[in-house]
């Protein structure tokens, strides 16, 4: 893969002006790809505050809202060196093991997300272990919110049991093997689809519906989306990468100041994530969309066909050993 040379000639011009990989200088790179309303950015702010709070001889040069890349292109510069911090997704065409934050129902909701994904949950380890690989470092997971399923407006049907109530209605999934067979599985007809391409598809009746839709994105669509099932199937996660050279090559000093205010965005972070999900769901409601719950019946249901499918299909991918943690940390049984 080749980042697109225009963002990264910027991204090394911002480079020459921080000096971002002299170990003496003051000033560095800290890049995310999203807009000022969105939690990374939030993130983003808030470790700058709480770095500035440790007296840190280090500031950061703060580029935001892609100015550098999208966050794929942010993704690849820092594992190339040329960002040195970066809130981004995980993106597997560097390592097909970080297909595994799109596992389902690791975790299925907030109390039990901050215990596995939290700094303490374990699942930090388990990605770090991967990002080793590819030379970066993950210093916190910075939550998005939980994504469930929405029918488009005309459908009329409301599926809730898996699969009696599925068949012959085409829901859009990620491009992702996980993400497809999870509801082929549960009896969808899975059509894989760019993002860019699902306003669209649902306006137009390409599709019937989609899935992994955390409460922000349902909101956004709520002009063709007439109800909203929380399957809670996906929880939708970030990370606050640094490239590992650059942070095993700072002082001692500075790498714990970074990490103490890191620690402490993390703290802050999961609680305004955890809102954010929580009022844009009473936003959607508000837009006259029925928001329906899944009974525990329903819910245990649909877990079973993940944990009897996907996850032994996910262990293929990451391996036996990574499972055997995640089964651990999840508190799931094989």
């Amino acid at each position: 893969m080749k980042t697109n040379k225009l963002f990264k000639s910027v991204a090394l011009a911002a480079i020459s002006s921080c000096v971002a990989f002299n170990a003496a200088a003051e000033r560095f790179i800290l890049a995310q790809a999203y807009p000022n309303d969105h939690i990374f950015n939030y993130a983003a702010e808030t470790f700058m505050q709480e770095l500035k709070e440790t007296g840190s001889d280090y500031t950061p040069q703060y580029h935001s809202g892609g100015d550098l890349g999208d966050w794929q292109s942010q993704f690849e510069q820092a594992v190339d060196g040329v960002i040195p911090m970066t809130i981004s997704f995980g993106a597997s065409e560097f390592d097909k093991r970080l297909d595994l934050t799109w596992l389902g129902y690791v975790a299925d909701d907030w109390n039990s997300a901050k215990q596995i994904y939290g700094l303490k949950g374990g699942m930090l380890d388990i990605y770090n272990d991967i990002f080793a690989d590819i030379g970066l470092h993950a210093l916190g997971i910075v939550p998005t919110g939980f994504g469930s399923m929405a029918i488009r407006k005309g459908v009329g049907k409301v599926p809730v049991e898996f699969p009696e109530d599925t068949k012959g209605l085409k829901i859009r999934t990620v491009d992702v093997p996980v993400a497809v067979d999870r509801f082929a599985d549960w009896g969808f007809s899975a059509v894989p689809m760019p993002y860019g391409e699902l306003y669209t598809s649902l306006q137009l009746g390409v599709i019937d519906g989609r899935g992994f839709g955390p409460s922000i994105e349902i909101w956004q669509m709520r002009d063709v989306l007439e109800t909203y099932i929380l399957t809670k199937d996906y929880f939708e996660q970030g990370f606050f990468l640094v490239n590992k050279d650059w942070w095993d090559g700072l002082p001692d000093e500075e790498r714990n100041k970074m990490q103490q205010a890191a620690d402490k965005t993390m703290q802050v972070v999961w609680q305004k994530a955890e809102q954010i999900d929580a009022d844009y769901l009473e936003k959607v409601k508000g837009a006259g969309i029925k928001v329906v719950s899944l009974t525990d019946a329903q819910m245990d249901k649909a877990k079973a066909s993940i944990y009897s499918n996907e996850w032994p299909s996910m262990e293929k991918t990451v391996g036996k050993d990574i499972m055997d943690q995640v089964y651990s940390v999840s508190g799931v049984q094989k």
